[in-house]
């Protein structure tokens, strides 16, 4: 008896898979290499043999397409592949229509991930960015795959462009970790809780980013006061890629130079000096240095952009040197007859507000100087 049920069974079953397997529709895929001709670029990117490779922190790209299933393969830099190296790896987000729904780190060569898989199509947008920064690791978006024959497209750009200059206030450097006493790492960073890209949003301008932790105007970040780092300076990489401690394909991001009619940029906001004031403290031969080497990286930055408006910021973590950055802008108009720049004072973080890694700024903060700033640019620029 129990010999002629299993028998039974098997039977059954057998009848049962072709009938399974015959309703089982298999979803046809399209892949594209994402170029500037089929996705909207965020901040700047640069076509690198098959990929899109992105540096600088709120890098990425954004598409539409019609359909129900996409993915996106994200290749890593050196850094992804070695062990022990999560410091230094790319934390990356996907949204679909607003919504986050990758968040991950590139700790391997390649990683492909699932952005929807949806019962029934519809319009779709997403949006890829690269949450952490440049000197740590960079990666490429190599492969964009749809289930819509129609292909993907481009998301339209919008009316107001921003390019924002800085370092790890801008990178939103530690915010997803509270605790002061932290330092840094890849996978706390995340440039959408920061004040420069909840800025962007609260305008609805598309933006461009220039920042790396600890870098300054004359000196990075030091911790003895004394030590000048002139290695760590945005101004000799303002016009590059980005910069990297990695390479990406063998290639590194300083050797690519930046094509400035790509992205011309209505505002351009600095926010620069609270790396040097480390090195300059209350020294006022140094000071007076910073605000030189101010006054001609401005100039430098309207050689690239003639035609933004320029506003010079600084404060949220600390403002000794903001004095001499309306000294640099006044000395740069004086100079050139200039006057499209202004200059605006953050309001220093509060105790109140808690502390990020290495008492970087919190979202609390964040919040705060995207308020204070998106106020003024409004005003400035006379955007409602």
């Amino acid at each position: 008896m129990l010999t002629r049920m299993i028998a039974a069974l098997l039977c059954l079953l057998t009848l049962c898979t072709p009938a399974l397997a015959a309703n089982e529709e298999e979803t046809t895929m399209y892949t594209y290499t994402p170029t500037w001709e089929n996705v909207k670029p965020l901040g700047r990117t640069h076509m690198l043999e098959d990929s899109l490779w992105l540096a600088f922190s709120g890098t990425g790209a954004e598409f539409t397409f019609h359909g129900c299933r996409a993915e996106v393969t994200i290749a890593g830099d050196m850094n992804a592949t070695k062990p022990a190296n999560e410091e230094n790896q790319v934390r990356i987000a996907i949204y679909m229509n607003g919504t986050r729904v990758v968040d991950d780190m590139i700790d391997a060569k390649e990683k492909t991930y699932v952005v929807c898989d949806l019962d029934a199509a519809q319009d779709v947008t997403v949006r890829i960015i690269k949450l952490s920064e440049t000197a740590m690791s960079t990666c490429g978006i190599k492969a964009i795959a749809v289930d819509s024959a129609e292909g993907i497209r481009p998301t339209a750009a919008k009316n107001r462009r921003i390019e924002f200059i800085g370092d790890s206030i801008t990178c939103g450097y530690g915010v997803d970790d509270e605790v002061a006493e932290h330092h840094f790492s890849t996978a706390t960073e995340d440039v959408t809780k920061a004040y420069a890209y909840k800025t962007a949003a609260m305008l609805d301008a598309d933006y461009s980013m220039v920042s790396i932790s600890g870098y300054g105007i004359i000196s990075g970040y030091t911790a003895t006061g004394e030590e000048k780092i002139t290695a760590q300076t945005i101004p000799q990489f303002y016009e590059k890629l980005g910069f990297s401690y990695g390479t990406y394909q063998r290639k590194i991001a300083a050797s690519i130079k930046w094509d400035f009619a790509a992205f011309q940029p209505d505002l351009i906001v600095v926010n620069l000096g609270t790396n040097d004031d480390s090195y300059t403290l209350d020294h006022p031969e140094r000071q007076e240095e910073y605000c030189t080497a101010y006054t001609a990286f401005l100039k430098k930055v309207r050689a690239n952009n003639p035609d933004a408006k320029i506003l010079c910021t600084l404060g949220v973590m600390g403002d000794r040197l903001y004095p001499f950055v309306e000294k640099a802008a006044a000395a740069y108009t004086a100079e050139t007859g200039d006057h499209n720049i202004a200059c605006m004072r953050f309001v220093p973080q509060l105790a109140s507000d808690g502390y990020a890694a290495d008492w970087h700024p919190t979202e609390t903060t964040h919040n705060k100087a995207a308020a204070k700033l998106t106020a003024e640019i409004r005003t400035l620029m006379g955007w409602n």
